[in-house]
């Protein structure tokens, strides 16, 4: 069979359809009454009522299951710093696989800020009219402090996908790998490559799941972080998220990548290709987990992987098994969070879906080349809306309440309203 060329296929299309998404509407207009009702003079009692009441606006306008896409183009993935521009189709991506299997709208907007406080400010000025925000390829470190400012700064919820999508796809698969393998994740030594937004989030979300840190090592292109590297200062003045990482992890001070694999359970790439090699993956421990996920070329391929002793290998593509990729997780979180009109999204709700999605694997039988389901297997995505959900109502950061059944039922409803379009 004739391998397609998705690059060429995807300029054809882009072309014929001129994008992919676009602005429909939710009422018909067949008359100079229906234009009275919903444009003037009908509208002026509805800008009346949400002026009085700003509640309003989750019931009388689209706010209730919309978000804005926001990035500046300088990550995205797999092609690096192209600006907000060329950045589009991406988003447009995002957008149709929000709408697709979460039934959100999700407007994409790439901006040009640059500068942090820019970046904070334009986003603060926007946001007064969407039900949550969509951080997406920007590059590291002014990813940490935007999104750390935007979900101190702003009302509505805020989600870095590089971040908390990619870290809780990845914790979902490690959950279900560990099992397999028998072995406890929560002391099991990690190591991480790479230490970037991806990593850098898997190493809060870790944490915050219980796992002990103090056997984790994250390697940056220097080597392992530890308190005394020699550029610890230059990390505390430029980095503090790594700086933070170097005292909270790697507590034997292992200073080379061969020694922080000697002995390791799993290691987690988000790097280059070729920052794993078979070597490294000899000196682990019995039954290794690889996460080989760097885009769309992955730290070590899977052949060469299983030929080096790995046990399980996942990566970020989809033509190979265990792709972890944060799409299992963003449509189906939104869905819940704009379901329970949740106060925030913090490391929690990203475990919450986490563990949804690991759950749902189990369900279907795990095995080496199934510790996380596809993108295809729909079901997820009402599953994890209802596991977030149920999570906010849990610790009462809802403005919404409901059983998880009930979060489920309303998902899967809307979700299947869109499905069949």
């Amino acid at each position: 069979m004739k391998k397609k060329d998705y690059s060429k296929l995807a300029i054809y299309y882009s072309k014929k359809s001129h994008g992919k998404i676009k602005l429909d509407t939710t009422v018909n207009v067949r008359s100079l009454d229906d234009l009275s009702i919903f444009y003037t003079p009908g509208v002026a009692a509805v800008s009346t009522a949400i002026s009085k009441s700003d509640g309003l606006s989750w019931d009388l306008t689209w706010r209730w299951n919309t978000i804005f896409i926001i990035t500046n183009g300088t990550r995205v993935l797999g092609l690096g710093n192209v600006g907000p521009l060329a950045s589009l189709p991406v988003m447009e991506g995002k957008s149709l696989i929000y709408k697709k299997f979460g039934g959100v709208n999700a407007v994409p907007i790439p901006i040009s800020a640059r500068n942090v406080d820019e970046f904070v400010n334009v986003v603060k000025n926007i946001a007064t009219t969407a039900g949550g925000i969509h951080l997406e390829d920007i590059e590291a470190p002014f990813c940490f402090e935007v999104l750390e400012r935007l979900q101190n700064e702003l009302k509505v919820p805020v989600w870095h996908d590089d971040q908390q999508g990619t870290a809780a796809a990845a914790l979902a698969g490690l959950i279900n790998a560990a099992k397999l393998v028998e072995k406890d994740l929560k002391e099991a030594r990690i190591v991480l490559i790479g230490a970037g937004a991806a990593n850098i989030a898997l190493f809060r979300v870790l944490s915050s799941y219980g796992v002990n840190m103090k056997r984790v090592i994250v390697s940056d292109s220097k080597g392992p972080l530890f308190s005394d590297r020699e550029d610890i200062d230059e990390l505390r003045l430029k980095n503090k998220w790594k700086y933070d990482i170097a005292f909270k992890s790697n507590i034997e001070k292992i200073s080379t990548l061969e020694r922080a694999f000697d002995g390791a359970d799993v290691v987690v790439g988000f790097s280059a290709p070729g920052t794993i090699k078979p070597n490294l993956i000899k000196r682990m421990n019995d039954k290794p987990i690889v996460f080989a996920n760097a885009n769309p070329i992955p730290e070590i391929s899977p052949e060469e992987a299983y030929k080096a002793g790995a046990y399980i290998v996942s990566t970020g593509r989809s033509d190979y098994p265990n792709q972890v990729n944060n799409s299992l997780i963003f449509p189906g979180l939104f869905r819940g969070v704009l379901d329970s009109r949740a106060s925030k999204i913090d490391d929690f709700t990203a475990i919450a879906a986490a563990e949804e999605l690991a759950s749902f694997a189990q369900t279907k039988g795990l095995s080496k080349n199934y510790i996380i389901p596809n993108m295809m297997e729909k079901d997820i995505y009402p599953r994890v809306a209802s596991a977030v959900a149920d999570d906010a109502v849990k610790r009462g950061l809802a403005g919404v309440k409901g059983t998880k059944q009930f979060f489920y039922s309303k998902a899967k409803k809307l979700i299947l309203s869109i499905d069949k379009k």
